[in-house]
């Protein structure tokens, strides 16, 4: 039908529009609909949420909601593992140039910032990290978003910058911080959460990008090498969009702390064992998949050694073939549901580094 094509439904299967809505609730609901029904939204098949019936082609039958959930989940996984890969190369680049000058340059750009307002300063050393942080958590008077990577934290790394997160809960300021899933399981973190109120909200992941912290999306602070002695304060606006962009798609793919992580499906395959597998399908080392868990690396040798019992596999590769035979190397099985509702909890100080 002419004057009913894509450029009036500018929208991708998360947010159908009204007619479509209707009338693909109304395939769910009854199993099929007439063709004619979808004729004014030819978005529905479009976007594969309907296809036509094998034994009655004037008919339309839809597609699960759950596949339609797994196949938005794998796009929004593609999208947050490349914008994970920039950020690692964006740190990496930035590690090096700063190498180059090392202190003297860093002092001297320093300097300038603080006068001219730049939009990238290194700071180099534990007392400029923290003095930045201190004068960003002054300044800031509505919103931080912090992402930890890592595993259980802790106390000295949830209590060093409590100040300033009770600072910011006393002004009124919001929270939303991203951790690995381990790190829930630290009883720091729940006093934390505890003491903190509805002030932080919280999430977890299997996987995080590397440390970031955003004040008002106006100034970000991320590392600049890797034992965290130097680091990046930036204020340009393409960056800081950028940056929020990046923590907005993993919070949505987030699960609140006071959730349950959700079922493998697979009897005897724990949570944890199921993002195990799909790294280790990925092909990744023992070492990596323990850092990027948020675990050490005994442990996570201990969970192979389950999987490949569970799973009947009597060496490597043969764990491999049997990852792949029962599905858990596909990136969907590291994805949880999206929860429909934010549910306050989770993490340390968010200015704890």
């Amino acid at each position: 039908m002419a004057g009913h094509g894509t450029d009036e439904h500018p929208h991708g299967a998360d947010r159908l529009c009204d007619t479509g809505d209707r009338v693909y609730s109304r395939a769910v609901r009854r199993g099929r609909v007439p063709r004619t029904d979808a004729e004014p939204v030819p978005c529905l098949l479009e976007l594969a949420l309907l296809h036509p019936d094998p034994d009655d082609m004037d008919w339309l039958v839809p597609t699960s909601p759950q596949e339609v959930m797994t196949r938005l989940l794998r796009g929004m996984y593609d999208e947050v593992s490349e914008s994970h890969r920039r950020v690692g190369s964006a740190v990496a680049a930035f590690e090096k140039y700063a190498g180059l000058g090392r202190r003297i340059e860093a002092s001297a750009m320093a300097s300038a910032s603080l006068e001219g307002g730049a939009a990238i300063r290194v700071l180099d050393g534990l007392s400029r990290i923290q003095a930045a942080m201190d004068a960003a958590t002054e300044a800031c008077t509505g919103e931080v978003l912090t992402v930890q990577p890592g595993g259980i934290r802790r106390e000295p790394e949830l209590t060093e910058g409590l100040h300033r997160a009770l600072a910011l809960r006393s002004r009124g300021v919001r929270m939303r911080d991203l951790y690995t899933h381990v790190a829930r399981h630290g009883q720091g973190l729940l006093n934390y959460l505890e003491l903190m109120g509805d002030a932080v909200e919280a999430r977890t992941l299997d996987e995080v990008v590397d440390r970031l912290i955003l004040f008002d999306r106006t100034v970000a602070f991320i590392p600049a090498n890797a034992d965290h002695t130097m680091a990046l304060e930036l204020r340009h606006p393409a960056l800081i969009d950028y940056f929020v962009t990046v923590f907005d798609r993993l919070w949505r793919l987030a699960i609140p702390v006071g959730a349950p992580l959700p079922d493998t499906g697979i009897e005897g395959i724990s949570h944890r064992e199921q993002s195990i597998a799909a790294l280790l399908a990925d092909g990744h080392q023992d070492a990596v998949i323990a850092e990027r868990l948020g675990i050490s690396v005994r442990t996570c040798r201990a969970h192979i050694a389950r999987l490949s019992e569970t799973l009947g596999a009597a060496s490597r590769t043969q764990l491999g073939v049997r990852i792949a035979q029962v599905g858990l190397d596909s990136p969907s099985s590291r994805v949880p549901d999206v929860p429909a509702q934010l549910t306050p909890a989770d993490r340390e100080s968010p200015t704890a580094r």
